[in-house]
């Protein structure tokens, strides 16, 4: 028996929720089949919003053959097979699904059938296409976005595969809003759990019933994907911003999502970049927890990450040492630079002009009056402490030390 999923396909764009600006009456998609004027294109959006449904009813729709070409386990040899039929027809679509994993070798094989009209080429990922796809292949596509589902549009869906099951039986709203919630904006999910949910059930499902009968909610996302990549993104502003129940939401899903070498990266780069003089000795620990959780694996991986993510995000913040080697980085990428001072250069160098380096450690405090940037940039400053912290402060008030030692000279 065929999953309702597949029987819920919509073959005409009536159907399809929460992409009206692609397929409704006034939607680009619908406006080239309705003036004969189909252009290659690439549909990218989260997993189960409708991109390939809205690829297949246009090929449907357009009365033109149609192939599918899977970029992930399709091969150079079934794309050239495509090709020689196409050859031969007057108009011709092919569907490419996860274009982003397309071989440059197939991809310029492919892009002069795209360019000369053999084919035309309808892309599907859920990875930005201006990061992941050929640029060559790119520029000959329009490249559309799909929107992501609203609980409008999900609740939509759920009311046609009631109807399509076709099952007298009580459903409370609630669940309804359980199983919209699990979905995680994916219709394919959505449909799955609401059929095993309707069809195992007797005369009235309540919410604990679908909590017993439904699994984990579905957080699993492509990890090259641009919702993975928002999810590490909100965890990272979640700890800057100092909201300890926020990061603790997102580290929960990037948990499940289970790719914990992306996870212990990002937390290390945050360690550093948004506290680190605030509270440098976080940085090891960090280390330390994400080390644990590596040896651990999930889901024991969960218990030294959530110690350390409440800690980074109630820890005092300073990005003083980041935004000071970027400027030093700009200015050296921008041609401010100079000659080392000849007291600076290796003992060694054998240079006759060069002065005696003075030897902090034999004056008092440790500091002695000399110039150690290039002539160019003396007096630039790098570093501009932020006191926000019993440790950063310490570190201020010796900056303001060693500047008052400069002032005497």
């Amino acid at each position: 028996m065929k999953p309702l999923a597949y029987l819920m396909r919509p073959n005409t764009f009536e159907d399809i929720v929460g992409q009206d600006h692609l397929v409704g009456q006034t939607g680009i998609i619908r406006k080239m089949l309705n003036t004969n004027s189909l252009f290659s294109f690439i549909l990218y959006g989260n997993p189960g919003c409708g991109k390939t449904t809205i690829a297949e009813a246009t090929c449907k729709l357009s009365g033109y053959k149609w192939f599918k070409f899977n970029a992930s386990t399709d091969n150079k040899e079934t794309l050239k097979q495509i090709i020689t039929e196409a050859a031969f027809l007057d108009d011709a679509i092919i569907i490419v699904d996860e274009i982003h994993r397309m071989k440059k070798d197939i991809q310029d094989y492919l892009l002069p059938y795209v360019e000369n009209g053999t084919v035309i080429m309808i892309g599907l990922t859920t990875v930005n296409p201006y990061h992941s796809v050929n640029p060559a292949i790119r520029s000959r596509c329009h490249i559309y976005r799909l929107n992501d589902l609203t609980s409008v549009h999900l609740r939509q869906v759920l009311d046609r595969a009631y109807k399509y099951l076709d099952k007298a039986i009580k459903i409370d709203e609630e669940v309804y809003n359980y199983v919209i919630n699990l979905a995680n904006g994916e219709i394919r999910t959505l449909i799955n759990l609401f059929e095993t949910l309707v069809k195992t059930a007797t005369e009235h499902i309540t919410l604990n019933d679908a909590k017993t009968s439904l699994s984990k909610a579905n957080v699993s996302f492509d990890a090259n994907g641009d919702s993975y990549y928002d999810t590490l993104s909100g965890l990272h502003k979640s700890i800057r911003g100092s909201d300890v129940d926020a990061a603790l939401h997102y580290l929960a899903k990037l948990i499940i999502a289970d790719d914990l070498q992306s996870l212990c990266r990002r937390l290390l780069c945050i360690a550093y970049e948004d506290i680190g003089l605030a509270n440098p000795g976080i940085g090891p620990r960090v280390k330390a927890a994400c080390d644990a959780a590596r040896e651990l694996g999930n889901p024991e991986a969960r218990l030294p990450l959530s110690v350390v993510v409440i800690e980074m995000a109630l820890s005092p913040k300073s990005n003083s040492a980041y935004t000071a080697l970027n400027k030093a980085i700009e200015d050296i990428e921008n041609g401010k630079s100079g000659t080392l001072p000849k007291h600076l250069k290796n003992t060694y160098s054998f240079d006759p002009t060069q002065g005696a380096y003075k030897y902090p450690h034999d004056y008092p405090n440790a500091w002695v009056d000399q110039q150690y940037l290039p002539d160019t940039l003396v007096g630039t400053k790098y570093y501009i402490p932020k006191p926000t912290s019993k440790s950063e402060t310490s570190l201020y008030n010796r900056y303001m030390q060693i500047e008052g030692y400069k002032n005497k000279k």
